[in-house]
């Protein structure tokens, strides 16, 4: 090492700088050795997302307002905010959201008897379905059976009308009603439509 004033380069000391490489040194060589996270598989969401609430609502926003009531979508997860539900429903499937709920993109495989259960749920529910829609459709066609009852009543009575109508005209003895009134006899018939 020089001394002199002009002299003004840094100077490094190679001893100490020897002694922090081979410590580095020992470090890599025996690592710390920590344990890997353990994330669960992804699963199903076992809620439904609300999306419609705030549809079609408008909220007046300041410079105030807390970052959670702010426009836009919040995600309490993740504290941020996204501003259409397409994006928000992305945030939700996608990696970031997913390893802040301790969870790993890794899907547990199914074994067979797992699906085989599964589809023997699904033929269930099919065939509650199926008894619920056989329901409806009796239901139905009993509701267009008692119409097509009352219809017939209705054309029944009509008919009966009509015959009263008919036969009524027959015993003034085919004399029109302003006729047998003018001649007296509108009192003495049997018939309700000339009292």
């Amino acid at each position: 090492m020089t001394m002199r004033p002009d002299d003004h380069r840094r100077k490094w000391d190679k001893n100490e700088y020897e002694k922090l490489a081979a410590e580095r040194l020992l470090n890599q060589v025996a690592p710390k050795e920590e344990e890997p996270v353990q994330r669960e598989n992804l699963k199903r969401r076992d809620y439904k997302v609300d999306l419609d609430s705030k549809l079609g609502k408008s909220v007046v926003i300041n410079k105030n307002t807390p970052t959670s009531q702010s426009g836009g979508y919040y995600c309490n997860v993740c504290d941020c905010v996204v501003k259409d539900s397409i994006n928000f429903l992305d945030h939700i499937n996608g990696k970031k959201h997913q390893r802040n709920l301790g969870m790993s993109m890794k899907v547990e495989r199914s074994t067979v008897d797992q699906v085989k259960e599964r589809f023997q749920q699904n033929k269930k529910k099919m065939e509650e379905k199926q008894k619920d829609y056989e329901l409806d459709k009796r239901l139905r066609e009993a509701k267009e059976e008692e119409e097509r009852y009352k219809e017939h009543r209705k054309e029944k009575r009509k008919e009966r009308k009509r015959k009263a109508e008919d036969s009524g005209d027959l015993a003034s003895g085919g004399i029109p009603d302003d006729m047998a009134a003018i001649m007296g006899f509108s009192g003495f018939g049997g018939s309700k439509k000339n009292s």
